[in-house]
C-alpha cells in the first residue's frame, strides 16, 4: 500500500515536471544536432549527452526528495488545521503565493462566519433561556389553580400541563447540548440522591397511571454531572410512564454502576432498537400513538456521551424495556 502511494506521488510529480523535462529534452536534441553539422564525433556527442543526463538524474533525485518531504509535512497540517493554519509553509512561486493568500482569506470569512453564528446561537439560547423561565410563571399558576380541586378532569388537566413543563424544559436542555460551551459540573454525587429527584418528579404520573414503582435505594456514588444525569433519568422514566399502560418500573443499580430503568410495558419493536437514539427517531410506537417527538432519546444519548455514560436499550414487544447507563467515567477523573 505504501509502495503504491510512493509510485502515485512518482507519477504525480512526472506529470508536474513534463514540460521542464520536454524542454530539457529539446535542449539535448539541438545540441546533438549541432554537433553533428560541426561533424564532431559521435563518442563526443554520447558523452556530453550522458553526463547531462547523469547531473539532471541528481538534482532531480534530491528534488524529488525534497518534494516528497514538503508533501507529508502539507498532509501533518491538513489532518491538524484546525490547530496548524498559521503554520502553512512559506510560498516560493506566485502560484503558491496566490494560492496562499486564498487559503487566508477564506480562513478569515470562515472565521468572521463561526464568530457570527457563535453570537447567533448565543442570543437564541439566552432568549429561549428567558422564555423558559417566564413560560414557567403562567404554568406555575395554572397548576395552583388545578390543584385546588381535586376532580377527574382537574387531574386530566394537571397531567397535560406536566408534559408541557416537559417540552419546555427540553427546548433548553436541546439548545444547552448543542452549545460548544458547557455548564457541566464533575464530581461524586449520591446517586440514590439524584434518582429520588426523578421520582419525586414523576410521582403523580405513577400515581395518576396506577403503576407500581419498584427502588430499594442504593448506597453509590458515581462521577457525573447532576443536573444532567437527572435529565437522563427522568427521560427515561417518562418514557417508561408514557409506554407502560399498566404494570411496573423498576429501578436498580447493579454492583458494577450500571443503571438498570426496567418497565412492563408494550416494548420495542427489534428493527426499531438500532435507531431509537437517532435524532427524530419515533419508531413504531411513537407513530402509533402520536405522542413521541424523537428528540426525548437523542437528548439521552447526547447528555450521556458528553458524561463519558454509556447508555444502551433491550426490549421485546408485549414484555417490557430496559435502559443501561453504564456509570463508569474512566476518561474523567477529579482533580
Amino acid at each position: 500500500m505504501q509502495q503504491d502511494k510512493c509510485y502515485k506521488i512518482l507519477g504525480r510529480y512526472l506529470r508536474q515536471h513534463l514540460f521542464t523535462a520536454l524542454v530539457f529534452l529539446g535542449f539535448i536534441g539541438i545540441f546533438g544536432i549541432v554537433f553533428q553539422l560541426y561533424d564532431l564525433e559521435t563518442e563526443a556527442v554520447f558523452y556530453s549527452a550522458g553526463l547531462c543526463s547523469l547531473f539532471a538524474a541528481a538534482v532531480l533525485s534530491v528534488h524529488f526528495f525534497f518534494y516528497i518531504k514538503n508533501h507529508r509535512e502539507r498532509i501533518r497540517i491538513l489532518k491538524n488545521i484546525r490547530f496548524l493554519a498559521d503554520e502553512l509553509p512559506e510560498p516560493k512561486t506566485l502560484a503558491e503565493d496566490d494560492l496562499s493568500g486564498m487559503i487566508h482569506e477564506l480562513k478569515r470569512i470562515l472565521e468572521i462566519s463561526e464568530t457570527e453564528r457563535q453570537m447567533e446561537r448565543k442570543e437564541s439560547l439566552d432568549y429561549y433561556t428567558t422564555w423558559v423561565h417566564q413560560i414557567k410563571t403562567p404554568i406555575s399558576t395554572m397548576k395552583m389553580v388545578l390543584e385546588s380541586e381535586d376532580t377527574d378532569e382537574h387531574r386530566e388537566l394537571l397531567a397535560e400541563l406536566f408534559r408541557i413543563e416537559q417540552y419546555v424544559e427540553m427546548v433548553l436542555s436541546y439548545l444547552r447540548l448543542g452549545s460548544e460551551t458547557s455548564d457541566y459540573m464533575f464530581k461524586e454525587y449520591d446517586l440514590d440522591r439524584i434518582i429520588r429527584q426523578a421520582i419525586h418528579k414523576y410521582a403523580s404520573q405513577f400515581i395518576r397511571r396506577k403503576i407500581q414503582l419498584k427502588y430499594d435505594g442504593v448506597n453509590r456514588k458515581v462521577l457525573t454531572d447532576e443536573k444532567w444525569l437527572l435529565f437522563i433519568i427522568e427521560q427515561i422514566l417518562s418514557n417508561s410512564i408514557k409506554y407502560t399502560p399498566q404494570g411496573s418500573v423498576t429501578i436498580s443499580v447493579t454492583p458494577d454502576k450500571i443503571l438498570k430503568i426496567s418497565d412492563t410495558g408494550i416494548g420495542i419493536a427489534a428493527e426499531d432498537i438500532p435507531r431509537i437514539f437517532d435524532k427524530g427517531f419515533t419508531g413504531y410506537n411513537g407513530r402509533s400513538n402520536k405522542k413521541s417527538t424523537g428528540i426525548g432519546l437523542y437528548l439521552c444519548k447526547t447528555a450521556a456521551d458528553r458524561l463519558s455514560h454509556k447508555i444502551s436499550v433491550e426490549s421485546e414487544p408485549g414484555v417490557g424495556t430496559s435502559v443501561f447507563i453504564d456509570l463508569h467515567t474512566d476518561k474523567l477523573t477529579l482533580e
